[in-house]
């Protein structure tokens, strides 16, 4: 089997020859490229090609199109610092402040228009297609509702209109939801087989913000990407152990499970559901900062734990950067990945 056919299979309920192995790597992939972050989040070649070095280097089975949360909130008009070197790209400001700044944003951005960071994007996923479709998973991304309303606000300003200003909150969701998908849409023509959806933010919701304000749009951008014959990847950040229960329900083909989440109740959860699930070595502890015996331990734990079962193996979150490739290799292994 190939990557691509390894993980479909583990998606379809069947079994792989392998686990497949299905990290997150942003800052690892530009820093094995040998290319600072601000290149890798800003040319979408050098995107692309720093991911199709982990796939013939590190022996990923699937490659993603992500590097920062901020392409509709550039193309909205947002002010995007692009740090030197290996900072990460933000908003200089929010977008929103109050009613009359959301009616003044372009809400139907062209997710391919020439010059655009959603056309960046964009292009990525369509070099990434191209040059490894047949064999690899080839993943596009775009952030669910709530963490984009978030970004459009502020995080902290969101979380007050949450109770001061729900009506508009539920408007400017409704908005980035039809941009989500047409995102996803633009994506999955360029080549993408799959979307993940970032939504770091609903971690942060009691149940029952989450039933209001993230779960009917999460369920809408993965209703809409299924429509457009395309799998869903949910990837949320963070303790989501008090989510678990309706996690399952927005019905992701691929549900990433961070480390701070017990793993055996999110493989039953995900399990019952007849969903697939991905996870859950701490990127820090159980990686960056552990010795290769301890990393291969934390792996195979994971991968022993979850036999029989819809399993990738990945880390809770991103791999970071300087984490050595020993201890690289030694998680890898876990999945029965040689070194290559």
């Amino acid at each position: 089997m190939n990557g691509k056919e390894r993980c479909l299979a583990v998606l379809r309920g069947e079994t792989p020859d392998r686990v497949p192995l299905f990290p997150l790597m942003m800052f690892f992939a530009a820093g094995r490229a040998g290319i600072s972050y601000s290149r890798f989040s800003t040319d979408a070649a050098a995107l692309a090609d720093a991911q199709l070095n982990l796939f013939e280097n590190y022996g990923v089975d699937a490659i993603t199109a992500c590097s920062d949360s901020y392409r509709i909130s550039a193309d909205l008009g947002g002010e995007i610092v692009l740090p030197d070197g290996d900072g990460t790209p933000y908003l200089a400001r929010p977008l929103v402040a109050c009613e009359a700044d959301l009616d003044r944003l372009n809400l139907h951005p062209d997710p391919v228009k020439k010059g655009s960071r959603m056309a960046q994007r964009v292009d990525s996923v369509a070099q990434m297609a191209r040059a490894a479709g047949r064999e690899a998973l080839v993943v596009g991304w775009v952030e669910m509702p709530f963490a984009e309303v978030c970004e459009w606000f502020g995080l902290q300003q969101c979380l007050t209109e949450l109770f001061d200003e729900p009506e508009l909150v539920h408007r400017a969701l409704e908005a980035a939801a039809a941009m989500e998908i047409d995102y996803a849409a633009a994506q999955l023509e360029a080549g993408a087989d799959m979307i993940g959806c970032g939504d770091a933010a609903a971690s942060l919701l009691s149940p029952a913000l989450y039933e209001e304000f993230a779960y009917p749009y999460e369920k809408a951008v993965t209703d809409g990407i299924h429509r457009l014959g395309g799998l869903v990847k949910l990837h949320i950040c963070g303790d989501s152990t008090h989510l678990l229960p309706r996690l399952p329900q927005v019905g992701a083909d691929l549900n990433n499970v961070d480390h701070m989440v017990d793993l055996a109740a999110a493989r039953d959860a995900y399990t019952a559901a007849g969903l697939a699930f991905k996870g859950n070595v701490d990127p820090l502890a159980g990686l960056r900062s552990a010795a290769p015996e301890q990393a291969r331990e934390a792996a195979a734990k994971c991968v022993g734990l979850c036999r029989g079962t819809r399993y990738m193996l990945s880390c809770g979150c991103e791999i970071p950067k300087d984490t050595p490739d020993e201890s690289y290799w030694a998680f890898a292994e876990a999945a029965g990945v040689r070194r290559r």
